[in-house]
């Protein structure tokens, strides 16, 4: 008990020194560069501690829950018995199937939870007048970042370097911009860092961090982090492809609709 209260005041004195100078900042250029009083100061006192309040209660909830969760699977995982042979770097890579799964189910899962990806699919569409559908967005992305952490898992399994897996990522990305429809491009850039938000970062920080920790041969600071760069960079490819799939079914559903109306057709030709 003493150690968690002596955790809870390390977070409220971190969380304070994180906090304080993003106040001081916008409370020096109101009061003297733009020269004006502070709107509702009861209120802003009132938000501040409730910001203050959430992210303590978030952090906290990180290191006593997330965090912990996502080690504690990720050893499971790569239990001998789970794994149906003796852990090592000698292990065949397919044995670790379950650990694909998962992560491929947890950046679904979360993905779709994220209210950043929400909140943008909701706008998109608004601005789009209907064009971009916001299921289908919230979809291209968490299977996104699904592919990507589960191709992020593998990378930790077989220890490969992961620039390299970064560098041919955006080598896609790159050749499907100049193919992929000019609405969607600016859209499927800002997807990437919408995923990374919340929800996500701290189960796909935790499962990577215990897988590398489970796997003999691998050190968490070299092989655990980097998941988040895959769940940032393939949604950008899936947005993008979704969007080229969709022109490619609109334009054969218009070349079918001609082809069954010639009349139409010369009338369109005219």
């Amino acid at each position: 008990m003493t150690s968690f209260l002596l955790g809870v005041l390390e977070v409220v004195a971190a969380t304070l020194r994180d906090v304080l100078p993003i106040a001081l900042v916008l409370t020096t250029f109101q009061l003297f560069v733009l020269r004006r009083p502070l709107p509702s100061p009861r209120r802003l006192l009132a938000g501040f501690a409730l910001v203050l309040a959430g992210l303590m209660l978030f952090l906290i909830g990180l290191e006593q829950a997330i965090f912990p969760m996502g080690r504690t699977m990720a050893a499971q995982l790569t239990a001998p018995e789970m794994l149906g042979a003796q852990a090592g770097d000698g292990i065949d890579p397919a044995a670790y199937a379950w650990v694909y799964v998962f992560a491929f189910a947890v950046g679904f899962s979360t993905t779709l939870a994220e209210p950043s990806l929400i909140a943008v699919a909701l706008k998109a569409r608004e601005l789009s007048a209907g064009a971009i559908d916001a299921w289908g967005l919230r979809i291209a992305v968490a299977l996104g970042v699904a592919i990507g952490i589960s191709l992020g898992a593998f990378r930790i399994v077989i220890g490969a370097p992961i620039h390299y897996f970064i560098m041919a990522g955006y080598v896609v990305v790159v050749v499907q911009t100049f193919f992929a429809p000019k609405l969607i491009v600016p859209l499927a850039y800002d997807s990437g860092g919408v995923t990374t938000s919340t929800v996500t970062v701290p189960l796909v920080a935790g499962l990577g961090l215990g897988l590398a920790e489970a796997i003999p041969g691998r050190s968490p600071l070299i092989d655990g982090f980097g998941l988040i760069a895959f769940a940032s960079l393939f949604p950008m490819i899936t947005v993008m492809a979704y969007a080229q799939i969709s022109e490619w079914r609109a334009a054969r559903s218009q070349s079918a609709a001609a082809a069954a109306d010639p009349a139409t057709s010369e009338e369109d030709r005219a």
